[in-house]
């Protein structure tokens, strides 16, 4: 690599970490206020906690934002490079298009390294360990849970409100238990109450004082033809999981948060004789699971794609602008996005092989650019 492809590199180089970098905070931002910012009003995370966490959010992030980062970076910098004749000036000098993108492609595949080391080690470590965390930290300081005149949706099958809060003494407390279908089959009404937490159980209890409950019917809560029956009670308790929320086992392992030898335990697993009443779903289970792994590998290798249709788009639209550059990532990003969610929706047809129809997208974005670039190596 000569001094010249160098400065490219090194040009692409810089412009893709910046705007991996942009993007990843955009997405940090995001899903740190979905998922933390209840937390922090609450006062259940600590400023060190809450730090952690978002670090630990870091590689699922830019497990996103590579690809489309690397898009960013050889649209800006190749788009700069052809506003200002420089790629004219390589190309009036005997330098083909092929020689000029060498680096770039170089960087791409470097990428494409990097993509699947995060999808496959360290954001499936980063999302289990940030839910590990998470639970920890919420149960270390279970009573601020409820947090009054809010309703509280944290419990599964659960809807709590309490209108006033001192120390671990309530007024106004509400309770409704839904079914499957988010209808109210349970409804309780205390005037006051405290908190209590057991450790041994990991639960929280509440002690209800002048409390009111009503039963409707099970099959048709919304049946109000006749009145529900209701029952006062002086002194009631109710006791509500935190272990299931919060526990080691509190939440289940998605397959895309399975690192490569968890994947393969589970690929050896279900390739075990199953009875024949199990082996349609056990042939949908291998289509997910099979999905989850070529998902990652084209994630990955998008990051190549990326970058070989940014080298002939990059020097076509020629613009030093960074906001037009910008909305030409996203929406050739949001483009390759949609082609993967539509693969998504045959999941449950293994006989369509929607685990080789999720590299359709890279190879319709290395088609585009491997005409364009032809088309554009031919002037």
């Amino acid at each position: 690599m000569n001094l010249l492809q160098r400065h490219i590199f090194k040009s692409v180089l810089f412009s893709c970490a910046a705007a991996v970098g942009l993007f990843a905070f955009v997405l940090m931002v995001g899903n740190a206020v979905k998922d933390l910012l209840g937390y922090v009003v609450a006062g259940q995370l600590k400023p060190e906690v809450f730090a952690e966490l978002v670090l630990l959010l870091v590689p699922f992030v830019v497990s996103y934002a590579l690809p489309i980062g690397v898009l960013t970076g050889v649209l800006l910098v190749l788009g700069r490079m052809s506003a200002e004749h420089e790629v004219t000036a390589m190309r009036a000098a005997g330098l083909s298009l092929p020689w000029i993108a060498r680096p770039i492609l170089l960087l791409a595949a470097l990428g494409v390294l990097a993509g699947v080391a995060v999808n496959f080690q360290f954001m499936p470590w980063a999302r289990v360990m940030y839910h590990v965390e998470l639970g920890n930290a919420v149960r270390t300081n279970p009573l601020s849970f409820i947090v009054p005149r809010t309703f509280i949706r944290d419990f599964p099958g659960k809807v709590l409100y309490v209108g006033e809060k001192q120390g671990q003494t309530m007024q106004d407390f509400w309770l409704w238990e839904l079914d499957r279908q988010g209808r109210v089959k349970n409804f309780i009404r205390a005037e006051s109450g405290s908190f209590d937490f057991d450790e041994t159980r990991g639960e929280l209890i509440l002690n209800l004082a002048h409390a009111q409950a009503e039963t409707r019917d099970q099959k048709n809560p919304e049946d109000f033809s006749a009145p529900p029956p209701s029952m006062s009670f002086e002194r009631t308790s109710v006791r509500l999981s935190l272990e299931r929320l919060f526990g080691k086992n509190a939440f289940q392992r998605k397959l895309q948060w399975y690192t490569y030898p968890d994947l393969l335990a589970e690929w050896r697993r279900l390739e075990q004789p199953a009875p024949p009443a199990a082996r349609r779903q056990r042939a949908l289970d291998r289509m997910k699971l099979q999905m989850v792994v070529q998902d990652k590998f084209t994630t990955a290798f998008a990051v190549f794609s990326f970058a070989l249709i940014g080298v002939p788009l990059g020097i076509k639209v020629s613009r030093r602008e960074t906001s037009a550059n910008l909305g030409l990532a996203l929406a050739l990003a949001m483009g390759y996005y949609f082609l993967t969610i539509v693969v998504g929706w045959f999941d449950k047809h293994p006989e369509l092989r929607p685990d080789l129809l999720l590299w359709a997208p890279n190879l319709i974005f290395l088609g585009i650019g491997l005409w364009l670039f032809r088309r554009m190596d031919r002037r």
